[in-house]
Parts: C-alpha cells; sequence; structure tokens
C-alpha cells in the first residue's frame, strides 16, 4: 500500500516519516516533492573503476543556475533530509522536469527502511538544461512494509550533500574476506 498526501502529512508529524525541513505544499496526492539542493558532484576521470575511489569535482549551483551538459553525469542532492524507520521510500522525478529531458534518478529510486539523509540525484540530461537549487526536482512516495525490519545500517547513512558511488568499500570488503 501507497501512503496517501493526508497520510504523509500525518507520518511527517508523529514521527514516522522524517522529512526536514517538512513544507505541507509540497505534498501532492501520494508523494511528496523534494527539491535540489545547492551542490553538484561530477567525476573527472573518463573511465571511472567500481574497484576504487574516483576523483570528483564539486560545483555549487549560484543565483543563475546552472547548466547540465549532455552526457555527462551529474550527482545532485535533495535540499531534504527524508527517512523512515516504518515505510519504504522510494524516489522518482518529478514529470515537469522529465518533459524538460532530465532524468532524476537512473538505477536506483528505491530507499531503505532506516536511511536517514539527504537523497543522491543522478541528473542525466538529454539536452543542455538550466537548473537551478530549490526547484522542485523528484517525488518521494512511500510504501507500507510487512514482516520483520531490519534498519539500514549501510555507508550512506545521515548522507549530506551528493555522495559519489562507494562500491569501491563492497569490493575492499570482498577482497579482504576472500583473503
Amino acid at each position: 500500500m501507497i501512503l496517501t498526501g493526508p497520510e504523509i502529512t500525518t507520518a511527517a508529524y508523529d514521527g514516522r516519516l522524517r522529512i526536514a525541513p517538512f513544507t505541507a505544499d509540497q505534498v501532492n496526492p501520494n508523494s511528496y516533492n523534494v527539491r535540489l539542493g545547492p551542490t553538484l558532484v561530477t567525476y573527472t576521470d573518463k573511465v571511472l573503476d567500481a574497484h576504487r575511489p574516483n576523483p570528483t569535482r564539486e560545483i555549487t549551483i549560484g543565483p543563475d543556475g546552472h547548466v547540465l551538459q549532455p552526457d555527462e553525469l551529474y550527482l545532485g542532492h535533495t535540499l531534504e533530509e527524508v527517512g523512515s524507520d516504518t515505510f519504504v521510500p522510494l524516489l522518482f522525478g518529478r514529470s515537469s522536469v522529465g518533459r524538460l529531458g532530465l532524468f532524476v534518478e537512473i538505477t536506483a529510486p528505491i530507499g531503505d527502511i532506516g536511511f536517514h539523509g539527504q537523497w543522491t540525484l543522478m541528473l542525466t540530461p538529454t539536452r543542455p538544461l538550466r537548473v537551478y537549487a530549490g526547484m522542485k526536482i523528484g517525488q518521494i512516495m512511500f510504501f507500507v512494509s510487512t514482516g520483520p525490519i531490519d534498519l539500514y545500517r549501510g555507508k550512506y547513512q545521515a548522507a549530506s550533500g551528493p555522495q559519489p558511488s562507494a562500491y569501491w568499500r563492497d569490493v575492499t570488503k570482498l577482497r579482504a574476506v576472500a583473503s
């Protein structure tokens, strides 16, 4: 089951959801709008390596916005910290942003129960597009879970700002176990 807008509001006020800052006018019929934070990160190497940290460059979105370029991956973040120890969150791009040719999530829309923090957005435009800090970029829906809950304790917990891939940490752990 998916939470309706009124239930999202109730859950935000009674603590079953944490949305900070919470603004009632960002509640939709069955989702909550999230806004783009002021920081973007891009990778600087032409070839990325899943087995090591990849160098990045940070961009601050100024008052005149920032133009995203095609064939470039931008890691952005939600302005809001969103999480729940009760519900399963899923993040999707807003249709109005998709109609501008911007992919907001590439392959990872599902959040884990117990994650609390700013969400990293994987932004890829189909053509040059100017974006602005604070613009409504995505929407998070919340689903009721069934069964015992094992809270998220992973490497991105309490994220603040865009988080580059930490996949290499998993590889390092696997190598240590194999040794």
